[in-house]
């Protein structure tokens, strides 16, 4: 029988330990890059956001200074969160159901007017900075429409939950009181649209707990 001889490395104890600690950093290294990475894709994180300004910052409350805003918009109801139809109808307009068939990226927040018995409320998508500048493509589908958010001076207030009616009711008015207590005044509501606005941040399947929403109530000039 022959035997063969067995080769060894002869490695130092200390210098191998290393080696494999390395490799295991490495590894671990790599993972949460990944894990960053598609946490970033699935959360607000990883959305362009609409500009502003702090002003004024007082815990929850700030006050803001916003630009104009090109916005896609639709019909809908607080209440109803998109499953009325209208956060698909926005969808797939910037899915390309746009005279261009352009994909246009999500953007955060998605706004919404609150609740006015009087008239319909909106809910729109901000449009990309670069789609602004460029030109935003008309929509091809129904009951959707281009429109500009007009820049100014907004008070807000930022809470969490998953956003209804009632809780952006009871949100408005905590808002309201804080600008009672800093001397501000809110704009009135024109004819056509509501000066208060809810905002949500988040992809439906965030939990309650962790979502940003917030109350914007239009200032008037200074």
């Amino acid at each position: 029988m022959i035997r063969l001889p067995i080769r060894r490395h002869n490695f130092p104890t200390g210098e191998w330990m290393m080696r494999k600690r390395m490799v295991y950093f490495a590894s671990v290294a790599v993972l949460i890059a990944i894990g960053v990475f598609m946490f970033n894709k699935t959360t607000r994180a990883g959305y362009e956001s609409a500009e502003y300004k702090v002003v004024e910052s007082d815990g929850k409350f700030e006050v803001r200074e916003y630009p104009d805003l090109m916005l896609v918009a639709t019909t809908t109801k607080v209440d109803a969160q998109g499953r009325d139809g209208s956060f698909m109808r926005l969808f797939r307009y910037i899915s390309g159901a746009n005279e261009s068939e352009q994909k246009i990226s999500m953007t955060t927040p998605v706004f919404m007017e609150n609740d006015k018995a009087d008239s319909a409320v909106q809910m729109g998508f901000v449009m990309p900075k670069k789609v602004a500048v460029e030109g935003v493509p008309s929509p091809t589908g129904e009951d959707v429409a281009i429109c500009k958010r007009a820049g100014g001076r907004f008070a807000v207030y930022r809470f969490s939950g998953r956003l209804n009616e009632k809780l952006a009711k009871e949100s408005e008015a905590k808002l309201r009181e804080w600008i009672k207590t800093k001397d501000l005044s809110a704009a009135t509501d024109s004819p056509d649209s509501s000066n208060v606005e809810s905002a949500a941040y988040d992809p439906p399947f965030t939990p309650g707990p962790l979502r940003r929403n917030e109350i914007l109530i239009r200032l008037q000039s200074p």
